[in-house]
């Protein structure tokens, strides 16, 4: 990939501008990235892989049995039709070790050196959904699928 092409992934800078400018040192906000996404999973499939012993899921609850209660999975299913209507997160890792057609939005970050790339993490939330205040300890790139989110 030459990195002196502009990509619309990086709202029309460069990769090498993204990595001198932004990467690890500041956020950046690209709507649209990419144009008239439609998501590979929908939210019912999502919640069927946190059913599955070997996927790594959980789900975040605000004003759960603590001000933010975590649940790890895999999850029985009964367990998603007990959650509030509001303010509550799924997560699930490795999206892209089990449905292909995520794996292959992989592509669109080939700019970045491989061994950079970890997984395709998903996350579904209700309304108010959150994960709480938190610190991640690795580079993130956040794809809003659908929904609405006040960044």
């Amino acid at each position: 990939m030459n990195p002196d092409i502009p990509l619309q992934l990086l709202g029309g800078i460069t990769a090498r501008e993204f990595l001198r400018d932004y990467w690890q040192k500041k956020p950046l906000l690209i709507r649209q990235a990419i144009p008239d996404f439609e998501s590979p999973i929908d939210a019912d499939e999502l919640a069927g892989l946190a059913l599955e012993e070997e996927v790594e899921s959980r789900l975040v609850i605000e004003h759960g049995e603590r001000p933010w209660e975590l649940r790890r999975g895999p999850f029985a299913e009964d367990e998603f039709g007990k959650l509030p209507e509001r303010e509550w997160t799924l997560l699930v890792q490795a999206v892209d070790q089990f449905v292909p057609e995520v794996g292959e939005l992989l592509e669109n970050f080939r700019f970045l050196p491989s061994w950079r790339i970890d997984d395709v993490m998903i996350s579904y939330a209700a309304p108010g959904g959150s994960v709480g205040p938190h610190f991640d300890n690795y580079d993130v790139f956040l794809l809003q699928g659908h929904g609405k989110r006040h960044w």
